[in-house]
């Protein structure tokens, strides 16, 4: 058997960016979407950090960034499907599904596009906090945004299959959206560390993939690099983007 057959065909690939450079157009010709998008975080680290105690080795928001990072992926992934639902409703997504292009091609590049808003939020993010004793470790940053990549992928596709399932149904989407983000933001340790936590308490988190990407991410925005953490992170978001993918794939597939 050829091993041709299990590669990406070209016109795979071909679809996949035609779909990637149209969903990142109104992010291109709209920066500002993305500067809209940071207010809650940017809150966060003005309200917030100042609240946290000293940590003894560094500034507190070499801790706290970090999480800050992971909690704007997080959420500008989950938030990615609603615009797919205003695709739903307006037929522009029932056109696509009868072009030429692959339903495939459809998920993969959308979930790619979600790369890019995450990197320009976390510029954003590392540039308003450097002036303010944060310690700027661009090395570190660079891989942590390789881990970050993984997971806003999958997130991102899980959110386009919700969207899918919700059909024309809006609250159905927001709610279950709602009640999923902020369980896992908490239960990662993103505003507070869970040290000395209930053992049911460690047990959800020890379960929350979350929790695995903030433990590797910090370390590496302090320019440390822990092998076992960093590995346990970049595992947790390959097998979010991954499950991510396999459910959006067979979602979009099933598509009508």
């Amino acid at each position: 058997m050829s091993t041709a057959t299990t590669l990406p065909s070209p016109g795979f690939v071909l679809d996949t960016w035609n779909v990637m450079t149209r969903e990142l157009r109104p992010v291109l010709r709209e920066p500002a979407s993305v500067l809209f998008a940071m207010v809650q975080p940017l809150v966060f680290l003005a309200l917030f950090a100042p609240l946290l105690p000293d940590t003894g080795d560094g500034s507190a928001l070499q801790w706290f960034v970090p999480g800050i990072v992971a909690m704007t992926t997080l959420m500008g992934a989950t938030f990615t499907g609603a615009n797919l639902m205003q695709e739903m409703v307006t037929g522009s997504h029932e056109r696509l599904l009868v072009s030429p292009l692959s339903r495939s091609s459809l998920l993969v590049g959308r979930a790619l596009k979600e790369i890019v808003p995450m990197l320009m939020q976390t510029a954003i993010i590392v540039a308003v906090c450097t002036p303010f004793s944060f310690d700027l470790h661009l090395g570190g940053i660079l891989v942590a945004v390789v881990i970050l990549a993984g997971f806003s992928i999958g997130i991102g596709a899980l959110s386009f299959a919700l969207a899918l399932a919700a059909k024309d149904q809006d609250w159905l989407f927001w709610t279950v959206q709602q009640t999923v983000i902020f369980p896992l933001l908490l239960l990662a340790g993103v505003l507070l560390p869970l040290e000395g936590a209930p053992g049911w308490l460690q047990l959800l988190s020890d379960l929350n993939p979350l929790t695995y990407v903030v433990e590797a991410v910090r370390p590496l925005f302090a320019g440390e690099y822990p092998l076992d953490t960093i590995g346990a992170g970049l595992l947790a978001s390959a097998v979010v983007a991954v499950l991510g993918l396999v459910v959006g794939l067979r979602a979009m597939r099933a598509s009508s």
